[in-house]
Protein backbone atom coordinates (compact mmCIF):
# COMPACT_ATOMS: atom_id res chain seq x y z
CA UNK A 1 0.00 0.00 0.00
CA UNK A 2 1.39 3.57 -1.03
CA UNK A 3 1.98 5.58 2.04
CA UNK A 4 1.30 9.99 1.90
CA UNK A 5 4.51 10.26 3.31
CA UNK A 6 6.13 13.05 1.04
CA UNK A 7 2.73 13.66 -1.15
CA UNK A 8 1.62 16.56 1.20
CA UNK A 9 2.08 20.33 0.20
CA UNK A 10 2.53 22.51 3.16
CA UNK A 11 0.25 24.74 0.88
CA UNK A 12 -2.76 22.66 1.21
CA UNK A 13 -5.12 23.94 3.17
CA UNK A 14 -8.01 21.39 2.71
CA UNK A 15 -8.14 18.12 5.13
CA UNK A 16 -10.22 14.74 4.28
CA UNK A 17 -10.68 13.23 7.26
CA UNK A 18 -11.05 9.11 6.92
CA UNK A 19 -12.99 7.32 9.51
CA UNK A 20 -12.36 3.99 8.41
CA UNK A 21 -12.39 0.09 10.15
CA UNK A 22 -14.38 -3.43 10.15
CA UNK A 23 -18.00 -3.31 10.19
CA UNK A 24 -19.95 -2.83 13.38
CA UNK A 25 -16.63 -1.22 14.51
CA UNK A 26 -18.94 2.17 15.47
CA UNK A 27 -18.15 4.06 11.82
CA UNK A 28 -21.15 5.99 11.82
CA UNK A 29 -21.25 7.47 15.58
CA UNK A 30 -17.88 8.73 15.32
CA UNK A 31 -18.29 10.24 12.11
CA UNK A 32 -20.98 12.08 12.97
CA UNK A 33 -19.39 13.60 15.91
CA UNK A 34 -16.14 14.80 14.28
CA UNK A 35 -18.58 16.11 11.38
CA UNK A 36 -20.62 17.70 14.29
CA UNK A 37 -17.14 19.21 15.61
CA UNK A 38 -15.88 20.13 12.26
CA UNK A 39 -19.06 21.36 10.77
CA UNK A 40 -18.77 19.50 8.10
CA UNK A 41 -20.32 16.63 5.68
CA UNK A 42 -19.32 13.00 5.64
CA UNK A 43 -18.91 11.66 2.14
CA UNK A 44 -19.80 7.76 2.31
CA UNK A 45 -17.41 4.99 1.16
CA UNK A 46 -19.71 1.86 1.88
CA UNK A 47 -20.45 0.87 -1.23
CA UNK A 48 -23.37 -1.61 0.02
CA UNK A 49 -25.53 1.63 1.49
CA UNK A 50 -24.55 3.31 -2.45
CA UNK A 51 -28.21 1.34 -2.79
CA UNK A 52 -31.51 2.80 -1.73
CA UNK A 53 -33.19 -0.37 -1.59
CA UNK A 54 -30.79 -1.74 1.09
CA UNK A 55 -31.09 0.19 3.88
CA UNK A 56 -31.81 -2.51 7.23
CA UNK A 57 -28.84 -4.97 5.94
CA UNK A 58 -26.51 -2.38 5.17
CA UNK A 59 -27.01 -0.64 8.26
CA UNK A 60 -27.25 3.05 6.47
CA UNK A 61 -27.83 5.69 8.93
CA UNK A 62 -31.41 6.40 10.11
CA UNK A 63 -33.47 9.02 9.35
CA UNK A 64 -32.46 11.31 12.70
CA UNK A 65 -28.42 10.88 11.97
CA UNK A 66 -28.89 11.43 8.55
CA UNK A 67 -30.51 15.00 9.62
CA UNK A 68 -28.08 16.17 11.39
CA UNK A 69 -25.05 16.75 9.10
CA UNK A 70 -25.49 16.19 5.34
CA UNK A 71 -24.76 13.18 3.84
CA UNK A 72 -23.81 11.92 0.38
CA UNK A 73 -23.51 8.52 -1.54
CA UNK A 74 -25.78 7.06 0.55
CA UNK A 75 -28.92 5.69 -0.84
CA UNK A 76 -28.31 7.43 -4.47
CA UNK A 77 -28.22 4.26 -6.39
CA UNK A 78 -30.76 1.68 -7.46
CA UNK A 79 -29.80 -1.62 -6.95
CA UNK A 80 -30.49 -2.14 -10.86
CA UNK A 81 -28.03 0.24 -11.77
CA UNK A 82 -24.49 -0.60 -12.66
CA UNK A 83 -21.84 1.73 -10.82
CA UNK A 84 -18.15 0.65 -10.09
CA UNK A 85 -15.08 2.25 -8.34
CA UNK A 86 -14.18 4.12 -11.13
CA UNK A 87 -16.67 5.95 -11.61
CA UNK A 88 -16.80 6.76 -7.50
CA UNK A 89 -13.45 7.91 -7.77
CA UNK A 90 -14.64 10.68 -10.45
CA UNK A 91 -17.42 11.53 -8.98
CA UNK A 92 -16.57 12.16 -5.40
CA UNK A 93 -13.00 14.08 -6.44
CA UNK A 94 -15.96 16.53 -8.03
CA UNK A 95 -17.56 16.53 -4.80
CA UNK A 96 -14.75 17.41 -2.57
CA UNK A 97 -13.68 19.76 -4.73
CA UNK A 98 -16.97 21.72 -4.68
CA UNK A 99 -17.22 20.80 -0.80
CA UNK A 100 -13.56 22.11 0.23
CA UNK A 101 -14.54 25.30 -1.71
CA UNK A 102 -17.01 26.12 1.59
CA UNK A 103 -15.44 24.14 4.18
CA UNK A 104 -11.68 23.00 5.36
CA UNK A 105 -12.33 19.62 6.68
CA UNK A 106 -14.75 17.05 4.89
CA UNK A 107 -15.22 13.34 6.35
CA UNK A 108 -15.03 10.05 4.85
CA UNK A 109 -16.66 7.38 6.49
CA UNK A 110 -16.56 3.43 5.59
CA UNK A 111 -14.99 0.14 5.17
CA UNK A 112 -15.04 -0.43 1.98
CA UNK A 113 -11.41 -0.33 1.35
CA UNK A 114 -10.71 -0.45 -2.44
CA UNK A 115 -13.13 2.73 -2.96
CA UNK A 116 -11.27 4.42 0.21
CA UNK A 117 -7.86 3.61 -1.86
CA UNK A 118 -9.26 5.05 -4.77
CA UNK A 119 -10.07 8.39 -3.32
CA UNK A 120 -6.98 8.62 -1.47
CA UNK A 121 -4.65 7.20 -3.88
CA UNK A 122 -6.18 6.54 -7.20
CA UNK A 123 -7.50 3.75 -9.14
CA UNK A 124 -5.68 1.98 -11.99
CA UNK A 125 -6.73 1.96 -15.95
CA UNK A 126 -6.93 -1.90 -16.45
CA UNK A 127 -7.56 -3.52 -20.34
CA UNK A 128 -11.30 -3.83 -20.79
CA UNK A 129 -12.85 -7.24 -20.72
CA UNK A 130 -12.55 -9.81 -23.52
CA UNK A 131 -16.22 -10.52 -23.98
CA UNK A 132 -15.37 -13.92 -25.14
CA UNK A 133 -13.58 -14.97 -21.66
CA UNK A 134 -16.17 -12.80 -19.91
CA UNK A 135 -18.79 -15.18 -20.88
CA UNK A 136 -16.62 -18.24 -20.67
CA UNK A 137 -16.05 -17.51 -17.11
CA UNK A 138 -19.93 -16.73 -16.58
CA UNK A 139 -21.23 -20.14 -17.72
CA UNK A 140 -19.08 -21.81 -15.79
CA UNK A 141 -19.90 -19.83 -12.70
CA UNK A 142 -23.73 -21.18 -13.99
CA UNK A 143 -22.47 -24.36 -14.42
CA UNK A 144 -20.54 -25.19 -11.70
CA UNK A 145 -20.70 -22.55 -9.21
CA UNK A 146 -18.22 -20.15 -7.89
CA UNK A 147 -15.79 -22.38 -6.16
CA UNK A 148 -14.07 -22.92 -9.31
CA UNK A 149 -13.44 -19.42 -9.74
CA UNK A 150 -11.72 -19.17 -6.38
CA UNK A 151 -9.52 -22.00 -7.13
CA UNK A 152 -8.85 -20.44 -10.74
CA UNK A 153 -7.81 -16.90 -8.87
CA UNK A 154 -6.08 -18.69 -6.18
CA UNK A 155 -3.77 -20.02 -8.54
CA UNK A 156 -3.16 -16.97 -11.09
CA UNK A 157 -2.48 -14.65 -7.71
CA UNK A 158 -2.29 -15.69 -4.54
CA UNK A 159 -1.70 -12.32 -2.82
CA UNK A 160 -4.94 -10.81 -4.50
CA UNK A 161 -6.73 -13.84 -3.59
CA UNK A 162 -5.99 -13.02 -0.22
CA UNK A 163 -7.75 -9.84 -0.25
CA UNK A 164 -10.55 -10.28 -2.55
CA UNK A 165 -14.33 -10.87 -1.31
CA UNK A 166 -14.49 -14.16 -2.17
CA UNK A 167 -17.96 -14.35 -2.64
CA UNK A 168 -17.92 -11.64 -5.54
CA UNK A 169 -18.06 -13.14 -8.68
CA UNK A 170 -17.68 -10.32 -10.26
CA UNK A 171 -14.49 -9.12 -8.59
CA UNK A 172 -13.58 -12.86 -9.05
CA UNK A 173 -13.95 -12.74 -12.82
CA UNK A 174 -12.43 -8.93 -13.51
CA UNK A 175 -9.07 -10.10 -11.98
CA UNK A 176 -9.27 -13.54 -13.72
CA UNK A 177 -9.74 -11.82 -16.46
CA UNK A 178 -6.68 -9.03 -16.23
CA UNK A 179 -4.40 -11.94 -15.59
CA UNK A 180 -4.88 -14.01 -18.53
CA UNK A 181 -5.80 -11.32 -20.98
CA UNK A 182 -1.83 -9.69 -19.51
CA UNK A 183 -0.49 -12.49 -18.47
CA UNK A 184 0.70 -10.85 -15.27
CA UNK A 185 -0.96 -10.51 -11.93
CA UNK A 186 -4.02 -8.10 -11.36
CA UNK A 187 -2.08 -7.50 -7.64
CA UNK A 188 0.82 -6.39 -9.54
CA UNK A 189 -0.58 -4.17 -12.16
CA UNK A 190 -2.37 -2.18 -9.56
CA UNK A 191 -0.33 0.84 -9.56
CA UNK A 192 1.58 2.13 -5.98
CA UNK A 193 2.43 5.65 -7.41
CA UNK A 194 0.10 7.82 -5.96
CA UNK A 195 -1.92 10.83 -7.83
CA UNK A 196 -1.65 13.98 -7.15
CA UNK A 197 -4.94 15.20 -4.89
CA UNK A 198 -5.07 18.95 -3.66
CA UNK A 199 -5.82 18.50 0.01
CA UNK A 200 -4.29 16.06 2.56
CA UNK A 201 -5.84 13.24 4.38
CA UNK A 202 -5.52 11.72 7.80
CA UNK A 203 -6.98 8.21 8.04
CA UNK A 204 -8.23 6.95 11.15
CA UNK A 205 -8.93 2.92 11.99
CA UNK A 206 -10.95 2.39 14.60
CA UNK A 207 -9.85 -0.93 16.07
CA UNK A 208 -11.60 -3.19 19.23
CA UNK A 209 -10.47 -6.17 20.76
CA UNK A 210 -11.97 -9.64 18.24
CA UNK A 211 -14.42 -10.83 20.84
CA UNK A 212 -16.23 -7.47 21.54
CA UNK A 213 -16.16 -6.47 17.43
CA UNK A 214 -17.53 -9.91 17.16
CA UNK A 215 -20.22 -9.72 19.69
CA UNK A 216 -21.07 -6.12 18.11
CA UNK A 217 -21.43 -7.94 15.05
CA UNK A 218 -23.75 -10.99 16.19
CA UNK A 219 -26.05 -7.79 18.51
CA UNK A 220 -26.13 -5.68 15.27
CA UNK A 221 -27.56 -8.57 13.20
CA UNK A 222 -30.02 -9.27 15.84
CA UNK A 223 -31.19 -5.74 15.89
CA UNK A 224 -31.41 -5.97 11.80
CA UNK A 225 -33.76 -9.03 12.08
CA UNK A 226 -36.32 -7.17 14.93
CA UNK A 227 -35.94 -3.98 12.83
CA UNK A 228 -37.41 -5.90 9.38
CA UNK A 229 -34.29 -7.48 7.37
CA UNK A 230 -36.21 -10.17 6.57
CA UNK A 231 -39.11 -8.49 5.03
CA UNK A 232 -36.48 -6.14 3.25
CA UNK A 233 -34.76 -8.98 1.84
CA UNK A 234 -38.12 -10.84 0.51
CA UNK A 235 -39.30 -7.71 -0.88
CA UNK A 236 -35.67 -8.11 -3.08
CA UNK A 237 -36.29 -11.71 -4.06
CA UNK A 238 -36.99 -10.87 -7.38
CA UNK A 239 -33.64 -8.99 -7.98
CA UNK A 240 -31.82 -11.62 -6.53
CA UNK A 241 -29.48 -11.77 -9.59
CA UNK A 242 -28.03 -8.29 -9.13
CA UNK A 243 -24.68 -7.99 -8.16
CA UNK A 244 -25.58 -5.46 -5.65
CA UNK A 245 -27.46 -7.98 -4.02
CA UNK A 246 -24.78 -10.64 -3.88
CA UNK A 247 -23.58 -9.64 -0.10
CA UNK A 248 -23.51 -10.67 3.85
CA UNK A 249 -27.18 -10.12 4.91
CA UNK A 250 -28.90 -11.16 1.49
CA UNK A 251 -27.76 -13.57 -0.13
CA UNK A 252 -28.08 -15.65 3.19
CA UNK A 253 -31.88 -14.97 3.54
CA UNK A 254 -32.35 -15.80 -0.28
CA UNK A 255 -31.17 -19.16 0.29
CA UNK A 256 -33.84 -19.34 3.02
CA UNK A 257 -36.64 -18.26 0.94
CA UNK A 258 -35.25 -21.01 -1.84
CA UNK A 259 -35.74 -23.61 0.85
CA UNK A 260 -31.99 -24.82 0.95
CA UNK A 261 -31.47 -23.48 4.92
CA UNK A 262 -34.11 -22.82 7.96
CA UNK A 263 -33.83 -19.30 9.30
CA UNK A 264 -32.29 -20.22 12.51
CA UNK A 265 -29.60 -21.32 9.77
CA UNK A 266 -29.56 -18.27 7.43
CA UNK A 267 -29.03 -15.99 10.61
CA UNK A 268 -26.14 -17.85 11.80
CA UNK A 269 -25.22 -17.08 8.33
CA UNK A 270 -25.19 -14.15 8.59
CA UNK A 271 -23.20 -14.04 11.86
CA UNK A 272 -20.28 -16.13 10.61
CA UNK A 273 -19.96 -14.68 7.08
CA UNK A 274 -20.13 -11.35 8.82
CA UNK A 275 -17.10 -11.89 11.06
CA UNK A 276 -15.16 -13.22 8.24
CA UNK A 277 -15.74 -9.86 6.10
CA UNK A 278 -14.64 -7.77 9.03
CA UNK A 279 -11.45 -9.79 9.13
CA UNK A 280 -10.76 -9.38 5.34
CA UNK A 281 -11.67 -5.54 5.99
CA UNK A 282 -8.76 -5.58 8.72
CA UNK A 283 -6.48 -7.21 6.33
CA UNK A 284 -6.72 -4.91 3.92
CA UNK A 285 -6.96 -1.82 5.69
CA UNK A 286 -3.93 -3.03 8.54
CA UNK A 287 -1.65 -3.18 4.76
CA UNK A 288 -1.86 0.72 4.68
CA UNK A 289 0.63 2.10 7.06
CA UNK A 290 -0.48 5.80 7.24
CA UNK A 291 -3.90 4.31 9.38
CA UNK A 292 -3.87 5.45 12.83
CA UNK A 293 -5.43 3.07 14.68
CA UNK A 294 -7.24 3.87 18.28
CA UNK A 295 -10.60 3.03 19.40
CA UNK A 296 -13.75 4.52 19.04
CA UNK A 297 -14.50 6.24 22.31
CA UNK A 298 -11.50 8.12 21.89
CA UNK A 299 -13.01 10.82 19.91
CA UNK A 300 -11.25 13.98 21.67
CA UNK A 301 -7.68 12.32 20.87
CA UNK A 302 -8.86 11.83 17.14
CA UNK A 303 -10.33 16.07 17.01
CA UNK A 304 -6.83 16.98 18.33
CA UNK A 305 -5.22 14.81 16.02
CA UNK A 306 -7.18 16.66 12.99
CA UNK A 307 -7.22 20.52 14.59
CA UNK A 308 -2.93 19.81 14.88
CA UNK A 309 -3.48 18.57 11.35
CA UNK A 310 -5.09 21.68 10.15
CA UNK A 311 -2.50 23.78 12.26
CA UNK A 312 0.49 22.06 10.12
CA UNK A 313 -1.26 22.90 6.91
CA UNK A 314 -2.15 26.25 7.33
CA UNK A 315 1.61 26.87 8.90
CA UNK A 316 0.18 28.41 12.55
Amino acid sequence: MPSRSGSASSQLSHLLLVITGPTAAGKTAVALALARHFRTGIVSADSRQFYREMKIGTAVPSQTELSLVPHHFIGHLSITESYNVYRYEKEVLALLNDLFERRPVVVLAGGSGLYINAVLYGIDVMPDPDPELREKLKQRLLTEGIVPLQEMLAELDPEYFTEVDRNNPKRLMRAIEVCKTTGNKYSQLRSKTLHKRDFDVLQIGLELPREVLYQRIDDRIDRMMEEGLLEEVRSLYPYRHFNALNTVGYKELFEFFDGRITLEQAVKDIKTHSRKYAKRQLTWLRRDPSIIWLQPERIPEMIALAESKIRDLQGD
